[in-house]
């Protein structure tokens, strides 16, 4: 039986991974479906501690396996399809590839942005196209952006981005916002921000390098299409928490993501703890990943400890 399991290997995933292993714990790790999780899919990451001249998304991740494994976390390729309590306490973890027991288990799966379903998108992603202003806005000063949707989060991200952007098109299906009165009012009085009402967009326009280089916007009144131009496509429809394999083992939100008891990672389930993206709406950032990932491995060691 193992000592600990962690499902995903994000940021959470792998700094829970070095936690749990320098305690001699001897995780095992679970990847899921996108191993490295989201940053396996950006280009440079300038924000995470220790990397003045940024780093590789990819790199990062890579590092943070090798530390894990090098403390003696070990790696499975595998896609979690179930979660089971067990009566003596313990878990049952149902893979693709087979089958677990374990005494703790970290959720680290994270939430997928959504997207639009464009035939491209998938390739675009790090090349144009993202859903993180806070990671990647700096990468685009003095450029035209444009900011999909139109809640909270859009006008978040499109009021942030107007700290580099030369213009900040926010694309939204309806003639008006869905956002609160003050963040909307925030973002439309904003001379950097255009509002694109009743819009949708249906194409990505790529250039020779295979950035993005323009939308095609088709009005959903008229059904007349236009290009245009611009550098960078920040999604802001949503994200969907990867929980639902977790079935009544862990209570979630309106929106599936997976709520800690207060002030910590564990969940209402005993031994069964959750960080990162998973059980964070509210920052998604790689460091408060990690940060959560630490604190899942510390709490786990200590519940070890209590039921040896």
């Amino acid at each position: 039986m193992e000592n600990v399991i962690i499902i995903g290997t994000g940021c959470a995933g792998y700094t829970s991974a070095i936690y749990t292993a320098r305690a001699n714990l001897e995780p095992l790790m679970l990847t899921g479906t996108q191993p490295g999780g989201q940053l396996t899919t950006t280009t440079e990451v300038e924000n995470f501690p220790g990397f003045p001249e940024g780093v590789m998304g990819p790199e990062l991740m890579m590092n943070m396996q090798k530390q894990a494994e090098k403390f003696g976390a070990r790696i499975e390729y595998a896609n979690v399809e179930a979660v089971e309590k067990r009566d003596d306490g313990s878990f049952l973890v149902k893979t693709s590839a087979g089958e677990h027991e374990a005494r703790t288990v970290i959720i680290a799966t994270g939430a997928a942005p959504k997207h639009l379903g464009l035939p491209n998108e998938k390739d675009l992603i790090g090349r144009g196209l993202t859903s993180c202003a806070t990671c990647d806005g700096a990468f685009y000063r003095d450029v035209p952006v444009a900011v999909i949707g139109g809640g909270d989060s859009a006008c978040e991200e499109a009021t942030f981005l107007t700290r580099f952007a030369s213009k900040v098109y926010l694309i939204h299906r309806r003639d008006e916002l869905r956002a609160s009165k003050i963040m909307a009012e925030r973002a439309l009085e904003n001379p950097k921000i255009e509002p694109v009402w009743n819009s949708t967009v249906t194409e990505y326009l790529t250039d020779e390098a295979g950035e993005v280089r323009a939308v095609t916007l088709k009005n959903l009144q008229d059904g007349g299409e236009k290009e245009l131009e611009l550098k960078c496509v920040f999604v802001a429809i949503g994200h969907v928490p990867n929980s639902a394999f977790l079935g009544d083992l862990v209570d979630k939100d309106e929106n599936g993501y997976i709520l800690q008891n207060p002030g910590r990672t564990s969940t209402k389930t005993e031994g069964l703890f959750a960080a990162g993206d998973v059980a964070d709406h509210y920052y998604r950032q790689a460091v408060t990943a990690a940060g959560q990932g630490c604190a899942a491995a510390l709490e786990a060691e200590r519940y070890l400890a209590e039921h040896e």
